[in-house]
């Protein structure tokens, strides 16, 4: 056993912070500074440099224990896009600024990725961001199906800073602070009638060079490593057998035999194997996540949770009948989460019409697997070597 033995660091962190009397915020800020946030980030970054598989046995320790988690959903996008990539594009000085109270819950992120003219067409983004002599860059442009952006502290952007050449060129990735002047966040409502989403109104925003991640002009290749990151994020979550929202159909069906029919059986069988199979691609992805750096397989367990999500809750509005077309409340809403279990199977039903876009659209990622992961080739592209400057638009 060394010092910085998880094991021992688990049980050394609760005899020093016992869950039930210590504050919430005081025991994650020590899980953090103890090396057990992740077990496999750097020493002084929240970890231990420890292989990533002993994450599990922490966790699993901590929740046996009552230790408070820091509530992943909440900030899912701050721990899941933007952490990994401050850890491989960051400065130290930006890692030991930002990764702490992302990781803690204490400051949430959101992606200022889409925008209305570039949303499955992402490297077309006409977001411009200018580097004045004080070296601080001034950007403007509008984003869209931004997640988070009302509650978010920091966001991870991509702007245009050299319109002279090549749309995938030309883009420098930089943290923008939501608080500054010239950001303005507008509710996004929805067909479930909730605002989940915003539009981001970016006007003069202010970020200065010390805030860029990567080198000016390489923000693609640095938003590729966000967008792997999210891919398997949504589509390689870790849920039980029979998890998730075909457990909540395979309960229904179980509950109401006035409900079946020998066709609806047949369908549920099939829709039980392909969560299973979905289940289990979700495990491949998480294990070659722990491997190394997530490849672009992940576009695959995306696309396949959103084919899924749209088909099981199709099949429970129809396997409810008249009560499956019913709606709980159309009040706007300014929701943190997407809260599946707690409404009702109309919610679902629309709320799931989202998940082929939101992450990359399906579309998107179709050509994603034919040419990155099967070698297939590629779709003519007409304006790969043109500047973006003269593209038509």
């Amino acid at each position: 056993m060394t010092d910085l033995d998880p094991t021992a660091r688990t049980r050394e962190l609760l005899a020093a912070f016992p869950p039930s009397e210590v504050d919430r915020l005081d025991f994650l800020r020590a899980r953090f500074d103890a090396g057990l946030a992740w077990v496999h980030f750097p020493v002084g970054l929240g970890g231990l440099g420890a292989p990533r598989a002993l994450q599990a046995v922490v966790t699993a320790e901590l929740a046996a224990a009552g230790a408070p988690d820091n509530d992943p959903r909440r900030i899912g996008i701050g721990l899941g896009m933007a952490a990994p990539t401050i850890l491989r594009y960051g400065t130290a000085e930006q890692q030991r600024r930002w990764l702490r109270p992302l990781w803690t819950g204490e400051e949430v992120w959101c992606q200022l990725f889409s925008e209305p003219g570039a949303g499955s067409d992402l490297a077309a983004l006409a977001t411009r961001a200018v580097l004045d002599a004080d070296g601080v860059w001034t950007v403007d442009g509008q984003k869209v199906w931004t997640s988070s952006a009302h509650t978010a502290r920091w966001a991870i952007l991509i702007a245009r800073t050299d319109p002279t050449v090549p749309k995938h060129q030309g883009i420098t990735y930089f943290v923008c602070d939501m608080t500054d002047p010239g950001v303005e966040v507008r509710p996004l409502r929805q067909i479930t009638g909730e605002a989940e989403f915003n539009e981001v109104f970016l006007t003069g925003v202010r970020i200065p060079d010390t805030d860029r991640l990567g080198a000016v002009g390489e923000g693609w290749r640095v938003a590729q490593t966000t967008l792997n990151n999210e891919r398997v994020a949504i589509g390689g979550q870790a849920v039980p057998r029979e998890g998730g929202l075909i457990g909540m159909v395979a309960e229904t069906w179980r509950t109401r035999p006035e409900l079946r029919t020998p066709e609806l059986h047949q369908r549920l069988l099939q829709h039980w194997v392909d969560a299973e199979v979905l289940r289990l691609t979700g495990e491949r992805l998480r294990q070659q996540l722990a491997a190394g750096q997530p490849g672009p397989e992940g576009a695959g367990g995306k696309l396949g949770f959103a084919r899924l999500a749209q088909q099981l809750t199709g099949f429970e509005v129809e396997l409810l009948g008249e009560e499956g077309l019913g709606y709980d409340d159309w009040t706007l809403r300014r929701p943190e989460l997407v809260d599946f279990n707690g409404r009702e199977a109309g919610y679902r039903y629309l709320r799931a019409k989202g998940n082929s876009i939101e992450g990359g659209t399906s579309e998107i990622l179709r050509n994603i697997i034919a040419e990155r992961v099967l070698g297939l080739p590629p779709e003519p592209r007409t304006d790969k070597d043109v500047p973006w400057k003269e593209l038509s638009r």
